[in-house]
């Protein structure tokens, strides 16, 4: 994708779904295959009755080998919300790691299949099995810091649905500016942006996957910031 149409979105596979923003590159990603062995139960009755608790706009840390990055998730955007709080919540994110990562543009994860070496071939086509319906909103852009879900390419994908799991934070706004309108943005970095450009600085392969990994440890609840 790297300085091509990521007309495949959230995904390595950009062709298959970025679950990221591409300029030139699309954000797509075939982020739509079940990862069975990897989902866990984000629908278990403990699960849900800690996310309605949260507040309408909760602050999740996203914990990395290479730093913390706190995103704010909006309550215009509920579906959205509702879906990564759960995801978070329920350990989905842990141990997964950022496959696709372009410097001046913007860093993806949310893959479950990257917990599995074996797997490499499959990278950015993972999920939960499910997809989410756009909810965009005119006055979320991709500024820097953004927070935006992956998907798959509009000839798959017309209604331009969301990926389950695989999103991707905004590192360059300039480059993003033309995914405004075409993926859904449900969240901002409140804090974490200097560890946003490390990771998108980190030396990368084939498919914009860095050399050494990025893994995210933990997605957690920073009580602190919710509110």
């Amino acid at each position: 994708m790297k300085r091509t149409a990521i007309a495949a979105m959230c995904c390595l596979a950009m062709a298959a779904m970025l679950s990221s923003c591409s300029g030139k590159k699309n954000s797509e990603e075939n982020v739509n295959t079940p990862v069975e062995e990897e989902v866990i139960d984000i629908n278990s009755p403990s699960v849900a009755e800690q996310v309605a608790q949260l507040p309408a706009e909760p602050v999740f840390d996203i914990v990395t080998n290479l730093g913390t990055i706190s995103v704010k998730l909006y309550s215009d955007t509920p579906k959205h919300r509702e879906n990564f709080a759960k995801l978070a919540l329920s350990g989905f994110y842990n141990n997964i790691l950022f496959h696709r990562v372009i410097n001046n543009f913007m860093i993806q994860a949310g893959d479950p299949y990257t917990k599995d070496e074996s797997k490499v071939a499959q990278y950015g086509t993972g999920g939960p099995g499910y997809q989410i319906p756009a909810e965009f909103v005119a006055e979320h852009k991709h500024i820097k810091g953004a927070l935006a879900a992956a998907r798959k390419g509009d000839s798959a994908n017309p209604l331009k649905e969301s990926s389950g799991s695989q999103f991707y934070l905004v590192q360059s706004e300039a480059a993003c500016a033309q995914l405004d309108g075409q993926y859904t943005v449900f969240g901002e970095t409140v804090e974490g942006i200097d560890v946003i450009d490390k990771i998108a600085a980190v030396e990368t392969g084939a498919r914009d996957l860095p050399i050494n990994k990025v893994i995210i440890k933990s997605v957690t609840l920073n009580e602190n910031l919710s509110k």
